[in-house]
């Protein structure tokens, strides 16, 4: 069965708003944004969601032919996907853009700030994660990806909509926002703008461009082409990205007819950093859905490391907290099979003035502890700088005044 149609949204109509319900996915080339919830669907881990989707279509034979949602990081933690009521087209980059924004700290008190961990104890946790990287009997690790959040309490309830209207001034990345409550509970969304597509499938035709390896963007353009021109060199950096590139490769090839995947990375730009990507192409043998996919590749070893389940290991045993959803998954599938999804990177989870930011870093041999936490931070810059405060708390335009 065909998915269901998309109908345009009106330009002077707010995505979200205060609307708990609302979804919206948007990248350069368009996207959609949903309202209400017919129903969820029953939640479970990765490897059963082609499955639980399959079902669901077959029962329900009302609305529309979409399930709207996200994935969590850990592939046994159950998923939050649900039926809109209502699904509209999102035209193009400038949806979110076209609302000026002003930053959302605007003087008054520092906005409370709490790192978890510190970035002390995240630098240890990184030279922990060396150790166990240069142990004989861990030497089947070959990579973790370590990550840390920001806690922020506001002043006041934080505007989901001027959140994504200012994260979309980046024209190059995904911006959204997926509700992570359900009726009756306190709205909880997560939301953020990710420059990585995890894997996205279109009829026989399926694509992933992961990204790997990253430096902070430089303040002016010669910095910025220092910068750029390090990244590109850095050998480090080069052999981090060959093994993601080559696990999401092996995961796709057994299902495709042919794959396409570049033997050298490209540079790929956002407002605050740049990265080494290799966008793959595939056709597909079978009709594969997108949900047995993501079943293959989340979570890739862009978040997670290699092997996946020693460096998951790691990751719970370095880390001290629960990822929930970042490093998951937010996107779509319908009815047909197909889908888009994109790693929630550049993200935060909301829930009124509470907002928990979150970044991470690659730890191969080789990494410094120091650089790693200061790739953390740049990384969360991004949502910090939406936000309009820095990483103590404090208003941008004060310190900039």
């Amino acid at each position: 069965m065909a998915p269901s149609p998309i109908s345009p949204l009106e330009p002077a109509r707010q995505v979200v708003g205060e609307d708990p319900t609302a979804f919206a996915l948007q990248g350069p080339e368009g996207g959609l944004a949903a309202r209400g919830f017919r129903r969820l669907l029953p939640g479970g881990p990765v490897e059963t969601l082609a499955t639980r989707a399959a079902t669901f279509f077959a029962a329900e034979s009302e609305g529309p032919r979409r399930l709207l949602g996200a994935l969590p990081f850990d592939r046994e933690a159950h998923d939050r996907l649900h039926q809109p009521e209502k699904i509209r087209r999102l035209e193009g980059p400038a949806e979110f853009r076209r609302r000026a924004a002003p930053p959302l700290a605007e003087g008054g008190s520092p906005w409370g700030v709490s790192p978890e961990p510190s970035r002390a104890a995240y630098m240890q946790a990184v030279a922990e994660a060396l150790k166990l990287l240069r142990r004989e009997e861990d030497a089947e690790l070959r990579k973790v990806v370590l990550s840390r959040s920001v806690a922020i309490l506001a002043d006041r309830p934080i505007d989901r909509e001027a959140l994504l209207a200012r994260l979309g001034e980046d024209p190059s990345v995904t911006v959204f926002c997926a509700p992570l409550s359900g009726l009756g509970e306190p709205p909880r969304a997560l939301l953020g703008a990710t420059p990585e597509l995890l894997v996205s499938r279109k009829g026989r035709m399926v694509a992933s461009h992961p990204l790997a390896g990253s430096a902070r963007r430089g303040a002016d353009p010669e910095t910025d082409r220092r910068q750029s021109e390090g990244l590109l060199a850095s050998e480090k950096d080069q052999r981090e990205h060959a093994a993601v590139v080559e696990a999401v490769a092996d995961a796709l090839a057994p299902l495709c007819l042919r794959l396409n995947a570049p033997k050298s990375p490209s540079l790929r730009a956002t407002a605050a950093m740049w990265h080494l990507g290799t966008r793959i192409e595939g056709e597909l043998r079978e009709d594969v859905p997108v949900a047995e996919l993501l079943a293959h590749l989340h979570p890739t070893p862009a978040v997670c490391g290699l092997p996946r389940a020693a460096a998951a290991r790691a990751i719970s045993r370095l880390e001290g907290y629960d990822r929930g959803f970042y490093a998951g998954a937010v996107g779509w599938l319908d009815e047909a099979g197909d889908g888009e999804w994109h790693v929630s990177l550049r993200c935060a989870e909301i829930a009124g003035e509470k907002a928990r930011l979150y970044a991470g870093a690659g730890v191969v041999p080789g990494s410094d502890p120091a650089a790693e936490a200061e790739e953390t931070s740049a990384k969360l810059v991004t949502m910090l700088r939406a936000l309009g405060v820095d990483e103590t708390g404090r208003p941008l335009a004060e310190r900039a005044a």
